[in-house]
């Protein structure tokens, strides 16, 4: 993918590259498919009307957004090393009154430029960069390392209770030239149920569906995930 293409990845404003930092990314080091291990807390909340719009245009009429679904990972093990997430997902439904639900990664920064390309390139995931403070199933924060300014923090209290189980999703982004590619992502590990205080800052609309408050969510434990390449369907 050339600087240009990687630019045009879709996504909210607070995923915008500026110039100088478009200028100095690497290439890409590890096409998909990727294989990873991390902690995570996740946490979701109902979407609203402001859900619908911050999903990609070649989405936006055809998808009901059902939930929103934030988080930070804290990723032990990489195609590309160790790095840390934050991320802002739009589940909804498909075209045609589809029960299916598929997740849109509208919001995603990570503090590794090589985490950014992959992310990019791979899966038209609009990561930008962001520094990270704290761990997941504590406190942790990211902040903006951009021209963009936002702040995403949590703060969690794991339930006394645990179970191990496996999970599958599909992700579905728009891709720069208006084409649509569903990559599919499995999971296990230990989960903890949890409650969940969400703060975000923003001087875009994140806020406005990444709604900061009490959350219900979930702690997740040495949790291994399995990302295919993405299965394009033209503009």
């Amino acid at each position: 993918m050339t600087a240009f293409d990687i630019a045009g990845v879709p996504g909210v404003p607070e995923t915008l590259l500026p110039a100088d930092l478009l200028g100095g990314l690497p290439e890409n080091l590890a096409p998909a498919p990727w294989k990873v291990r991390g902690s995570a807390v996740v946490w979701w909340n109902r979407a609203n009307a402001s859900a619908r719009a911050a999903l990609p245009e070649a989405l936006r009429e055809t998808h009901k957004p059902v939930m929103v679904i934030g988080g930070f990972v804290r990723y032990a093990d990489t195609p590309v090393g160790t790095y840390d997430e934050v991320f802002g997902i739009i589940a909804s439904k498909g075209p045609g009154g589809s029960k299916d639900v598929v997740s849109t990664v509208v919001f995603m920064a990570v503090d590794s430029p090589t985490s950014l390309v992959g992310g990019r390139t791979n899966w038209s995931m609009p990561k930008t960069l962001a520094s990270f403070e704290g761990a997941p199933d504590s406190e942790m924060t990211a902040r903006s390392t951009t021209d963009r300014t936002w702040t995403v923090t949590s703060r969690a209290r794991a339930l006394p209770v645990g179970i191990t189980r496996s999970a599958k999703a599909m992700i579905r982004q728009a891709f720069p030239d208006g084409s649509v590619g569903d990559t599919a992502m499995s999971s296990g590990g230990r989960m903890r149920p949890a409650l969940i205080s969400v703060g975000v800052e923003s001087d875009g609309p994140i806020a406005e569906w990444l709604k900061p408050g009490r959350r219900v969510g979930m702690i997740l434990e040495n949790v291994q995930m399995d990302f295919t390449p993405a299965q394009i369907r033209p503009a």
